[in-house]
């Protein structure tokens, strides 16, 4: 491990205190200066522990006292005077014919973490189904595939979805495209101009799943938009990979090459494995703790319905933060994402101590609320 630039941590009167060697110094600018403390202020002063240094952040790792801080900053209180939609308006867009489980994984996830309406826009075949499910969700079914599709109507029907999502996206918090979408073409173009109405509404957007695809394919969807967060898996990442640098995977510097390809798209990602990676470009984010060994699908869905809250979250707490103009604030996505995945890994890691090889996904979301008690007590 490299030296770090600096560690922050509690001085002996419970305040924070800055340890900084003369050798340190060479390298800490003043913007460096000022996000470090920013992140003190604006996480109520939770330890960074610092792994590894290179290009131009700071690299550090998250443990369960970090999570448990961060989360009860950003977590609002269950304040009696709040009204519905206060806490958060989620919209999954997903579902088809052949995939129906996901959206509703992602959806009902954000609920039981603590979101006050969940929305899923998906196809005409996939409502019924995705209904049945839960009455809590709200369900859309505005999307349409290929089949359904006369060519010489795709233009106008293309306008309708648009139009059917476009009047409900000033409503929300978060997008997440991707779960149970699928690759059908017409349904690619249509959600290809959702995430583009969604931009110019400066809505937060989590990428996952068959969005990945979509993206990868067309970077320029997501190119430069901060509010964005791929959740790409081993395979994914590969493809985002081959996409961007034309190359493979650099094991040896997967780190800088994950900070690397976050910096020249201009989004946040979060690369799933058996340690979480995170970076906006500007930092990374090394998540490991908690865990289970069973890897049943569905995991990532629940995944990117808690980023989506989390990032709501975090996005509202920082907006009416008052700081000093020349601070630079934290990213809410990379906050949201280290959220999301701390409390999915925790909830994996109780459900498989309760069920152990019959662990399912249903399982897992059932224990997402025991866990951010567990991590983040409601006052």
């Amino acid at each position: 491990m490299h030296n770090s630039l600096r560690t922050l941590g509690h001085g002996r009167n419970g305040s924070f205190s800055i340890l900084e060697s003369k050798a340190s110094c060479m390298f800490a600018s003043g913007a460096i200066l000022r996000r470090q403390h920013f992140l003190v202020r604006s996480l109520r002063g939770y330890k960074i522990q610092n792994f590894t240094k290179t290009m131009a952040e700071i690299k550090y790792s998250v443990d369960e006292a970090v999570a448990g801080k961060i989360l009860r900053t950003i977590t609002p209180d269950l304040d009696p005077g709040r009204y519905k939609g206060q806490a958060g308006k989620i919209a999954v867009i997903g579902g088809c014919r052949e995939y129906t489980g996901a959206p509703y994984f992602a959806a009902i996830s954000a609920l039981k973490i603590g979101a006050d309406l969940s929305h899923v826009f998906c196809t005409k075949d996939a409502a019924p189904v995705i209904k049945s499910y839960s009455p809590e969700l709200i369900v859309h079914p505005v999307l349409e595939e290929s089949y359904s599709v006369r060519d010489d109507e795709r233009g106008l029907t293309s306008k309708k979805v648009l139009a059917e999502v476009a009047k409900w996206m000033a409503r929300f918090d978060c997008l997440v495209v991707g779960p149970g979408l699928g690759r059908d073409p017409f349904l690619m173009e249509c959600v290809s101009e959702i995430i583009t109405a969604a931009r110019h509404s400066k809505i937060p957007i989590v990428v996952d799943g068959d969005g990945l695809f979509l993206v990868t394919s067309n970077l320029e969807l997501i190119q430069g938009y901060p509010l964005a967060v791929l959740t790409p898996n081993v395979n994914e990442y590969k493809r985002l990979v081959e996409k961007v640098f034309g190359g493979e995977v650099n094991c040896k510097d997967g780190l800088d090459q994950l900070q690397s390809i976050a910096q020249r798209i201009g989004v946040t990602i979060l690369q799933k494995g058996n340690s979480d990676i995170i970076s906006d470009g500007k930092s990374v984010t090394l998540v490991n703790i908690f865990g289970s060994p069973r890897r049943c699908g569905g995991q990532g869905d629940i995944l990117s319905g808690s980023v989506a809250v989390f990032s709501s979250w975090a996005r509202q707490v920082l907006e009416t933060q008052k700081e000093p103009d020349d601070s630079i604030p934290m990213n809410p996505m990379v906050l949201g994402s280290i959220s999301g995945s701390v409390l999915l890994r925790k909830a994996a890691s109780v459900a498989f101590g309760k069920k152990k090889r019959s662990t399912l996904t249903t399982d897992i979301i059932e224990c997402l609320g025991e866990s951010l008690e567990h991590l983040c007590p409601v006052s």
